[in-house]
């Protein structure tokens, strides 16, 4: 049997960090505040587009499977904030890497997006469709979020990472996964003015107004996560006893812990990072696993669990049985350009832009 193996990865995180503290200057609120309720420290701010976030992400990837972005024959972009939907944001990608004859895809489930690419593009290699593909998640949030509003300001941050998949005939790569939604929820969290619904209403798009229902959320989140979990798992046969380290989406650290125990995984198998970047959206279960692997945390051969929630409502889980290489091939040059402006700043210019355009007369 084909399977997919994960035999590179990387990540981008832009370098201004909006701490805590910073939030508090611009709504009433405090670093107390938000740890307490949701685990998170700090979140990166972008200064530049999601293609370069993306680009750099997959340079980095790309290096570490020691290939040439003209072997990949497959691109799929996992994201809810789309700098362009026509044309996609996968084919940036492909004109960047060089990957002349690759397919290009886009894949919205918001903060699952990642995770179905990951099952489109293993399902086109088991088939014999391509051989190598590019799986990328990746967001910038910043601009569409609505920074006076303190129950999603403190949540949200921009980042992307990315993995190569390689044909492989190893038992390696995706596993088993289950991937559901529930629709009948999905008002639970809606983007107001994130949409053409919007353009004949009077709302500017990227003027913003977050519908976000935080304790069915969390209820929905929990038990989707959870039995997504289970059901992928007992395809295989396994119990939470096998998984080495699972490696949830990094929504908030309450639903991490209560998936974390309807699973039965321990915590200390369970990869956290959302302190140092909050809710990434579809670029946190893979800069999670970047991160996972940069510490010695996957082993190879290891067995990974990695469930994921979000808009729609999305949920699923994947089980991925690591390779034998934890290290990268190789590393690149590539990397985003200088920045000047702090994380502050960035998202004060937001806010101002938005004012300006807002308050502006019709032509």
């Amino acid at each position: 049997m084909t399977n997919a193996a994960i035999t590179g990865w990387g990540k981008c995180l832009p370098p201004a960090v909006l701490s805590n503290r910073d939030l508090a200057t611009l709504m009433d609120t405090s670093d107390d505040w938000i740890v307490s309720r949701t685990g998170i420290r700090e979140r990166r701010i972008s200064h530049v587009t999601l293609g370069d976030l993306a680009y750099v992400a997959s340079a980095r990837a790309l290096a570490a499977a020691g290939l040439q972005g003209s072997e990949i024959d497959l691109i799929v972009f996992g994201t809810c904030s789309h700098e362009d939907q026509v044309p996609n944001m996968a084919s940036g990608v492909q004109l960047r890497i060089g990957a002349a004859t690759a397919a290009a895809m886009d894949i919205n489930t918001a903060c699952t997006s990642f995770l179905y690419g990951l099952s489109c593009a293993t399902a086109l290699i088991r088939t014999g469709v391509v051989r190598n593909a590019l799986v990328i998640g990746a967001e910038l949030i910043s601009p569409f979020m609505d920074w006076t509003d303190r129950d999603v300001a403190v949540l949200f941050g921009d980042g992307a990472a990315a993995v190569v998949l390689t044909a492989t005939t190893r038992e390696e790569g995706l596993l088993a996964e289950q991937l559901g939604c529930y629709a009948d929820a999905r008002e639970t969290l809606r983007v107001h003015g994130m949409g053409g619904r919007y353009a004949n209403r009077g709302i500017l798009y990227g003027s913003v107004r977050w519908q976000f229902e935080g304790q069915e959320i969390f209820k929905r989140a929990v038990h989707g996560m959870g039995a997504a979990s289970e059901s992928a798992l007992g395809k295989l046969g396994l119990k939470a006893e096998d998984v080495n380290l699972a490696v949830p989406h990094q929504a908030n650290l309450r639903i991490i812990e209560a998936v974390a125990k309807r699973t039965r995984v321990p915590l200390d198998r369970v990869y956290i990072n959302i302190q140092r970047y909050g809710n990434m959206s579809a670029a946190t279960v893979p800069v999670a696993l970047c991160e996972a692997l940069e510490e010695g945390r996957v082993k190879p051969g290891a067995l990974l669990l990695m469930p994921g929630f979000g808009g729609g409502l999305s949920y699923c889980a994947h089980v991925v049985r690591w390779g034998e290489r934890t290290s990268p091939r190789g590393e690149t040059k590539v990397d985003l350009p200088p920045n000047e402006r702090s994380a502050l700043q960035i998202v004060r210019d937001v806010m101002e832009a938005k004012k300006v355009l807002t308050n502006q007369e019709p032509s």
